[in-house]
């Protein structure tokens, strides 16, 4: 039988309700004729508490420990969820990161998977089990517990369909698919039936939320076809891109469309004069990771998810003694993107954005690109109405061009 992998989100298991439409889910697919894996997260805002707890307790708590405490709750969700698998009398076993083979490099809260060795579970397989996995985590070559950082259950079934040449990857949570902006913003967003892996990467790293940009990495170099569904609707048919969508090797798509409009609120920028040798071997000690890096002369800038900067008064603090005031942290600051395959083979679209933000009176701070990406760094307390004024520009206003 084919090997299928399905990852279900916190969302998707907040609750026991949840949980056991979630058995029910995967009891069909096994019904179905697949060998079937499934990849948990952690039951609803699970890892935020314990997050939120850790800091009642340290305000700066050891990246290992948060390790050990933050892998704890995709491991309740992997236990619950094979004991309701077997109430409906499957065969269920459940697995955690390292017993299931995710091997990491030697970094904590933000790992990164370097091999999967998946042996306990193809022999699982072959016994007729359904085998359950705890997402977001791993063990490092040192044995050492480590997580892959925000989004990272999408990266452990990713890497789990590749290490088993599953079928496809099922990625299931609360919304049927990618939009072309965030429906809670945009009413008008659309759900986009088909992407290009690295559309949908550029999406994630711009702030979507549906799929982890490192799991789409993992799809796009071994081939791998993702199709994120939403968990209450059916399996996927002839044609999963009709109910969802599928993220392949290309997009029946004109190049120079925008695709999708994506934000983050919470960044911060570094701005640094000091040597930038200097300034990013301070950044590599507090294990920061920047998203955007650009040196010019003698400035250099780093774009910083707040959410990476799990020791933020400590780094304010080395910056301060390390560099002096030639470094300094600029707040207040989103990065809002649009997305599409060749948007910036000329600049049409770059004033097009300018423009627009402008016509909204937003004046941004910054604008950087990339093949399939521009973004524009602007006062956070205007994201929504620049995502809104984007989306109409270049999606609402735009008739769909045929190939």
């Amino acid at each position: 039988m084919a090997v299928v992998v399905q990852k279900y989100g916190g969302s998707s298991v907040a609750d026991v309700r949840k949980l056991k439409q979630v058995a029910e889910r995967v009891m069909r697919t096994r019904q179905a004729g697949h060998d079937v894996v499934v990849v948990v997260s952690a039951m609803g805002d699970t890892t935020d508490d314990l997050l939120a707890t850790a800091k009642q307790v340290s305000p700066n708590p050891s990246r290992r420990e948060l390790d050990m405490l933050l892998s704890a709750g995709e491991r309740i969700s992997m236990a619950l969820l094979s004991m309701a698998i077997r109430e409906l009398g499957g065969d269920a076993i459940s697995f955690t990161g390292s017993q299931s083979g995710i091997i990491t490099n030697d970094r904590h809260v933000d790992a990164r998977i370097i091999e999967v060795r998946p042996f306990r579970v193809q022999d699982e397989l072959a016994r007729g089990k359904i085998v359950v996995i705890a997402g977001f985590q791993g063990v490092s070559y040192r044995k050492e517990v480590t997580t892959l950082g925000r989004g990272g259950s999408d990266t452990t079934a990713v890497a789990m369909a590749a290490a088993l040449d599953a079928e496809y990857c099922e990625i299931c949570s609360d919304v049927d698919g990618v939009y072309s902006a965030d429906p809670r913003v945009v009413p008008a967003a659309k759900r986009i039936g088909v992407l290009s892996y690295e559309e949908t990467q550029e999406m994630a790293e711009a702030g979507a939320k549906v799929l982890n940009a490192q799991a789409v990495e993992f799809a796009k170099d071994k081939g791998i076809a993702i199709y994120a569904r939403a968990t209450a609707g059916p399996l996927p048919g002839p044609d999963p891109s009709s109910d969802g969508t599928v993220v392949r090797k290309s997009a029946p798509r004109m190049p120079g469309a925008v695709v999708g409009v994506a934000s983050e609120k919470d960044v911060i920028v570094l701005e640094s004069e000091a040597p930038a040798a200097d300034t990013l071997a301070l950044l590599d000690e507090r294990s920061v990771a920047g998203k955007q890096l650009h040196v010019f002369g003698d400035r250099l800038t780093v774009v910083i998810s707040r959410e990476n900067l799990h020791d933020e008064a400590s780094v304010r603090e080395a910056m301060q003694r390390r560099l002096g005031g030639r470094a300094r942290l600029v707040d207040g600051l989103a990065a809002v993107s649009v997305v599409g395959a060749g948007i910036n083979a000329s600049y049409a679209n770059v004033r097009a954005g300018a423009e627009t933000l402008a016509a909204a009176g937003i004046t941004p701070a910054g604008t950087a690109t990339s093949s399939f990406r521009i973004t524009w760094m602007i006062p956070r307390d205007r994201t929504n109405e620049a995502v809104q004024a984007l989306h109409r520009r270049f999606i609402e206003a735009v008739q769909p061009l045929l190939p």
